[in-house]
């Protein structure tokens, strides 16, 4: 297991730091995005999917009505918010298990209300906002 922290100070340097970390993990690959509403997980996600080349920043935003965003022709990266389901059966219902084997970048909000559906291989982000525009960003990967 690896884990390092990173502190940033507004936005950009939240998309830059999603870029960087992005490029550097191997396909397939399940990011899980940990932290509370406000804490930038959408913005490290816009830098992930524009640092693997699947949108640009603009095009990337939170998918919590429609469920999964995906982004890059091929599908290169899932988007997947599972804050308004409440059952595992309701996460299996949408594919997630499919989609995690696909040879793509899987960013997901809320997973860790589900630990059973968790491959043992996956980074985790979890993010923590300083109250104005700073975040703390730990992230730690479990190798399996």
């Amino acid at each position: 297991m690896k884990r390092e922290i990173y502190r940033t100070a507004g936005e950009e340097e939240t998309i830059a730091l999603g870029r960087t970390l992005g490029a550097r993990w191997p396909r397939p690959c399940v990011i899980l995005l940990i932290g509370q509403m406000g804490a930038g997980k959408t913005t490290i996600a816009k830098g992930i999917a524009a640092g693997v080349g699947a949108a640009a920043e603009e095009e990337v935003s939170s998918p919590t009505f429609p469920l999964i965003h995906e982004y890059g022709d091929p599908v290169s990266v899932y988007h997947i918010d599972l804050y308004r389901l409440d059952t595992v059966e309701e996460v299996e219902r949408i594919g997630l298990d499919e989609i995690m084997e696909r040879h793509a970048i899987v960013l997901l909000e809320w997973a860790e209300r589900f630990p059973s559906i968790l491959p043992s291989r996956r980074v985790e982000i979890c993010m923590e906002s300083d109250g104005d525009e700073g975040r703390s960003i730990e992230v730690t990967e479990h190798d399996g």
